[in-house]
């Protein structure tokens, strides 16, 4: 097999090393808080389009863009201004789309941060104001409305005599910090419920049960029960009814111990690997070679024949050398090994991130490897 090194092995050495650190034997807790969403506990997703002003001549270009322009004169309108039958030269003004997340049980004054993005040509949005824009939900309702001057972050600069430009980051999206105001609340009256539903990040069978255990041996009731892989419901016992924060309270801080799917994730375009702990491979052996093939152009000269006319010629002559490394192991590794025997076995192969996904695909193949692989 033909093994081709494209990263450092200075940066697979950084992963390997990160891997094979100690396993703790002690399986790691989590509070559920860090691990499940109580139900109507979530952000609402608000967007809305706007005019941003002020720029340096980043702006859109209005003779190309005929929403700005007229979104321009619709705002001149608003304040008395009639520019409709003139002719519009702005270059400070660009359009816009404004996101924003409502967290909830937000109230009406408090402030949410937004983003901004430019929707047409225009350059950079650094330093614009943007207008009041109202953010709706998918309902249709305005719950806030954003204004502020935008900070992009990013930097972009040009010389208009040579044509040479520089831009780091992305100067067309930027971030207005508490740039919205909160004008309408979204109801949810967490005190009338009568069952709550906890709903797991990572859905499993096994992390369900237990935290439906946990919330049971903490009230000492039945009161939680698994419905199935991604969701535990609880019914609110009469000690907590109209102290539901209370509740709340003690069942997120509760520890349980999460279980999961063996799983190996590669990103191919990284070369980055990662190796779940309870990944585990059946008795088999890798072997790993690497094979180089250089070819050189040789030059010398060609030197006429005697008592001739001719001059001498320089030509060039192809030299192949191929090589193979001798120091190529082959690794056997045991039934049932775990990741620390996994990693050590591959690092005494000295394989490289590119090698290394190329062998746990080709293990997976065989059938030896009792987890799943997850390219992304």
């Amino acid at each position: 097999m033909i093994w081709l090194k494209c990263l450092k092995n200075m940066a697979f050495a950084t992963i390997i090393a990160s891997l094979s650190m100690p396993v703790n034997q002690a399986a790691a807790v989590s509070r559920i808080k860090d691990i499940a969403d109580f139900e109507g506990v979530r952000d609402n997703q608000l967007v809305g389009y706007g005019l941003v002003v002020g720029l340096n001549g980043t702006g859109d270009n209005i003779k190309s863009v005929d929403f700005a322009k007229e979104s321009l004169i619709s705002m001149l309108d608003m304040v008395g201004v009639n520019a409709r039958d003139g002719q519009i030269k702005a270059k400070n003004i660009a359009a816009v789309m404004v996101t924003a997340n409502l967290p909830a049980f937000s109230r009406q004054g408090s402030r949410i941060d937004v983003n901004v993005s430019a929707l047409g040509d225009a350059k950079n949005l650094q330093g614009g104001t943007l207008i009041a824009t109202p953010l709706k939900g998918a309902d249709g309702e305005v719950y806030a409305v954003a204004q502020g001057t935008i900070a992009t972050g990013a930097v972009a600069a040009g010389n208009q005599n040579t044509g040479s430009s520089i831009v780091r980051g992305v100067p067309t999206a930027g971030r207005i910090a508490s740039g919205a105001i909160v004008e309408k609340e979204i109801p949810f009256k967490l005190d009338s419920l009568a069952t709550m539903n906890i709903a797991l990040r990572n859905p499993d069978f096994t992390t369900s049960r237990r935290v439906a255990d946990a919330i049971n041996a903490m009230l000492g009731t039945t009161a939680a029960k698994s419905l199935d892989p991604g969701t535990v419901e609880l019914v609110i016992p009469n000690t907590y009814r109209d102290k539901i924060v209370d509740l709340m309270t003690r069942v997120e801080q509760l520890q349980v111990q999460p279980d999961q799917t063996a799983r190996v994730v590669v990103d191919e375009s990284s070369g980055i690997v990662v190796i779940g702990k309870d990944v585990k491979i059946n008795r088999l052996a890798i072997a790993q070679g690497n094979l180089t093939i250089k070819i050189t152009d040789i030059p010398f000269v060609s030197q006429p024949e005697p008592f001739t006319l001719g001059e001498p010629v320089v030509l060039t002559t192809e030299l192949i050398d191929v090589q193979e490394d001798t120091d190529a192991k082959m690794q056997v590794l045991d039934t049932g090994v775990n990741l620390q025997e996994l990693v050590n076995g591959l690092n005494a192969l000295g394989v490289t991130p590119r090698d290394l996904i190329s062998i746990l695909q080709a293990i997976k193949a065989s059938g030896a490897l009792q987890a799943e692989i997850e390219v992304i």
